[in-house]
């Protein structure tokens, strides 16, 4: 029984006569491997522009930040203070006060964020290493960082002095305001900076001044924060850091990691890279299409030497696996060297940068080893099924026909 199913495989293996078939096989096989190849290469490019839509967020975020359950600011006295910057979980805990305002500069007026901060902001976020004009601000001074889009739209450039940067806030109050200008609480501005983080949306979201400052604008308490933004020391979990702010400061703060702070942004690109792996999965059933379709004609073509063999002993279960193995070591064979192919193009690309969004700024890629199981797995369970549908055409009936 072994020497004829060794005889039935030799059968099957063997460089088949008809032309068709050698050239179905032959477009089966490559329709594999390109297939195998390009998902490999989108899901290396998809994580790469994963990492870089991310690496903002992990640079600028901090580790954790603490907003109030109700309304924009909450209070924290001083020895809530001390007993959260003095604890060793935290390497940095810094109070910022935050909200929209009025920017102008000769004539030209826009709508950004003012950030207050305190002197320990730099400790947990990496904007003061983003300023790449001029220098951070001093702690305690009327002095402002601003970025490089709102720099361009206000044509304001640095040491100025014929033209200042004001921020216009609402004063509070109630009743009728008989003059308009009376209405706002108009402060002049002194920039000392500009950050570039090469977004255009973030280079003109924000302008950094003294948390002091901001709370005279906003016209909050001494001791009123918008939220307290803290890094963590090493070893330290996000768990246990958690339970500690929420046990000093009670449960009238809501405490968030980054990818809660970016959980909108999370859920697309988790939606688009699972998005793009089934429209390249649907490309390999589609190119296993053809490999059923070699299969089928390899089964005709070997009908009578399958009667045959059959005739020999051969059961006819044992016939069905030859073919289904045979369809099995196709796919795999082209999805590993498809995988291969992708591989190095992957590296290619990573190292050599030699696609280009813009010049000087290379296609974002990153090969990782999970996408490797990905793309074979896929091609190997698909393989399968595909030559377990072939393999299912030979049959009783087939046998008698």
């Amino acid at each position: 029984m072994k020497i004829a199913f060794y005889i039935a495989k030799r059968y099957a293996f063997s460089k088949s006569k008809s032309k068709a078939v050698n050239v179905i096989t032959a477009i089966a096989s490559m329709g594999i491997v390109v297939s195998a190849m390009a998902m490999l290469i989108v899901l290396a490019v998809f994580s790469g522009l994963r990492s870089f839509s991310l690496s903002f967020t992990n640079e600028l975020d901090p580790e954790l930040k603490v907003f109030s359950k109700q309304g924009k600011n909450f209070v924290v006295n001083q020895a809530q203070y001390q007993e959260l910057s003095q604890s060793p979980l935290f390497s940095g805990v810094a109070r910022v006060v935050e909200d929209r305002l009025l920017f102008t500069y000769n004539e030209k007026q826009t709508v950004a964020i003012l950030k207050g901060v305190d002197a320990d902001f730099p400790k947990v976020s990496q904007f003061p290493e983003k300023v790449e004009l001029g220098n951070w601000l001093e702690p305690g001074s009327d002095e402002v960082v601003v970025g490089l889009g709102m720099a361009y739209y206000l044509s304001m450039g640095l040491f100025d002095v014929e033209h200042s940067l004001q921020a216009l806030s609402i004063k509070p109050g109630s009743g009728v305001v008989s003059n308009p200008e009376d209405a706002f609480l108009r402060t002049y501005l002194h920039t000392v900076g500009i950050y570039s983080l090469h977004n255009e949306e973030l280079d003109s979201k924000y302008v950094f001044c003294d948390i002091e400052l901001a709370q005279h604008l906003f016209s909050l308490d001494e001791n009123a924060y918008t939220n307290i933004e803290f890094a963590l020391n090493p070893g330290v979990t996000e768990k246990e850091a958690i339970a500690y702010i929420q046990q000093v400061l009670g449960d009238n703060v809501v405490v968030k990691n980054r990818i809660q702070l970016n959980d909108s942004l999370y859920r697309m690109l988790n939606t688009e890279n699972a998005v793009v792996y089934f429209i390249f999965l649907l490309v390999v059933i589609i190119a296993l299409f053809n490999l059923v379709g070699a299969l089928l004609m390899i089964i005709l073509e070997k009908k009578n030497n399958i009667k045959t063999l059959n005739d020999l002993g051969v059961s006819l279960k044992q016939l069905k696996r030859i073919f289904l193995l045979q369809g099995l070591i196709i796919s795999t064979v082209g999805g590993l060297l498809g995988i291969t192919l992708g591989i190095i193009g992957v590296l290619i690309q990573e190292h050599f940068g030699l696609i280009l969004i813009r010049p000087g700024f290379a296609y974002p890629v990153e090969f990782n080893i999970s996408d490797i199981f990905v793309v074979f797995f896929s091609i190997f369970i698909l393989g399968f099924i595909a030559s377990y549908i072939a393999s299912s055409r030979v049959n009783k009936k087939y046998l008698h026909a």
